[in-house]
């Protein structure tokens, strides 16, 4: 019987270093996890900050140079946009200068948009033309 008694003390003892064990290990990843949530609202508010100090340069940039420029199409090259800047130099060389129009509104409509929408719609959409 002692035997016995001694086998179940010894039980009751490994199951309450297991349940302290299971405590700890649960407490230490959820102070893990609200470290990793603080690390990921910092990342995110860098990238925010990045991301529109990027897309408002290329916004301005583009916007500026296609109404001044827009018939040589440097503001779609500045946007990544090949094929449509190659397009508008031959449409403007084609037309004797009058496609330089779809520059000058393209520029207007560049600088109208918000940051976000410019974004949305000319990086992330990659919309060609106005």
């Amino acid at each position: 019987m002692s035997d016995e008694k001694n086998l179940q003390e010894n039980l009751d003892d490994m199951l309450g270093d297991a349940k302290e064990g299971a405590k700890k290990a649960a407490d230490k990843a959820s102070e893990l996890a609200g470290e990793a949530k603080e690390t990921i609202n910092e990342f995110s508010n860098s990238a925010k900050e990045t991301f529109g100090r990027d897309t408002e340069n290329k916004k301005m940039i583009a916007g500026i140079l296609a109404i001044l420029i827009g018939s040589l199409g440097i503001h779609k090259f500045i946007l990544g946009y090949n094929k449509e800047g190659i397009i508008q130099i031959i449409l403007t060389f084609v037309t004797c200068g009058f496609a330089g129009i779809i520059g000058l509104i393209e520029g207007i409509i560049y600088l109208t948009k918000s940051d976000e929408e410019f974004y949305n719609t000319y990086q992330v959409g990659k919309k060609g033309w106005f």
